[in-house]
């Protein structure tokens, strides 16, 4: 039986921007939840890539990786993920071997299929958009070329970048990148943070191909989870709000910041968005310190998770802190 107190916790930041907030501002306060966190103990603090999104700030996924390890000492900084079919696997490579030498055996690359952007916005970053996903293999298999050791007359080199031991993670809302994490023998970070339905079947296919490699002798899953932590149930619901309110406006087809909480949803939403909104979102972990823990360890139980990785959108800079060392204070307790 695995135990909440034996799973290492990480935290994903979307660096959110708030109604009435900046950019700048939401980067101000992802260094302060960065510090904050390795001071409880979290293992990793991921930055996620999306465009065209009004409220997250951490489209240019590497740069504000460089403003958070720069700004911390310990904990590890990754990407959740990078897009791989946005970029070219060499710059991918550029940027993370740049990143590895400026803070050695802190940085993870992960690393996803989708664009995180709509059909536009994905012409806008590629040029055209001709790609589905399916030459996410090969651009996998020439980044991490890229970062092997290479000879010294190779025509296309990564510098920095080759022959650095940069962790890769495959990461993933189906199947697909499952999958192929099983059979390369990589580790796998699975989005059960919007993308519950599928979470258990991909976690199960991911065990079921894995195959040792030199990177893994056995299967390595990280389960991504919301949590609103709180002294109350009720106030943990009232924070959680403020999510539901933004995934409301992807619904509508509207993006955007993430607003202050709202005392009931009921007014806000219609019940087939209401019955959209709560199955995106029902990886979540919502109430007091009691039912956090109780709820933490009933997610480790049915998903078998190596690792959790916590998103917790919450309007109030104060008390995303305050959630993150009530999971903490569970955790160790």
């Amino acid at each position: 039986m695995k135990l909440l107190k034996n799973t290492p916790l990480s935290v994903l930041d979307l660096s959110p921007i708030l109604a009435g907030g900046t950019p700048a501002d939401a980067f101000r306060r992802s260094l302060d939840l960065a510090r904050h966190v390795e001071h409880r103990g979290y293992l990793r603090y991921w930055l996620a890539e999306h465009h065209s999104m009004p409220g997250i700030a951490s489209a240019a996924t590497a740069v504000v990786m460089a403003h958070v390890a720069g700004g911390t000492s310990t904990i590890r900084v990754g990407s959740g993920g990078i897009m791989l079919p946005n970029h070219p696997p060499l710059v991918v490579a550029e940027q993370f071997g740049t990143l590895a030498s400026l803070y050695p055996g802190r940085i993870d690359l992960g690393l996803g299929r989708a664009p995180g952007a709509n059909q536009a916005t994905a012409r806008a970053l590629r040029r055209e958009i001709s790609e589905d996903g399916s030459e996410f293999p090969r651009q996998l298999n020439e980044l991490r070329a890229f970062l092997q050791p290479v000879h010294p007359d190779a025509q296309v080199r990564a510098v920095p970048g080759e022959g650095m031991d940069i962790p890769i993670w495959l990461l993933g809302s189906s199947g697909y990148s499952a999958q192929l994490a099983g059979q390369l023998g990589l580790p796998f970070a699975f989005a059960g943070q919007f993308a519950p339905d599928y979470m258990l079947p991909a976690l199960q296919l991911y065990r079921d191909a894995f195959r040792p490699s030199g990177t893994l002798d056995a299967p390595h899953a990280m389960v991504g989870v919301n949590v609103f932590a709180a002294p109350t149930g009720e106030e943990a619901r009232l924070l959680a709000t403020s999510q539901q309110q933004m995934h409301l406006s992807l619904v509508r087809g509207r993006p955007g910041r993430l607003p202050p909480p709202i005392a009931s949803m009921e007014d806000a939403w219609l019940p087939h968005e209401r019955v959209s909104v709560e199955s995106m979102l029902r990886a979540s972990v919502i109430g007091d310190p009691a039912s956090v823990k109780e709820q933490l360890q009933a997610f480790i139980d049915l998903t078998q998770a190596d690792e959790i990785i916590i998103n917790t959108m919450i309007y109030d800079h104060a008390a995303r802190l305050r959630s993150y060392d009530i999971v903490a204070d569970a955790w160790r307790s």
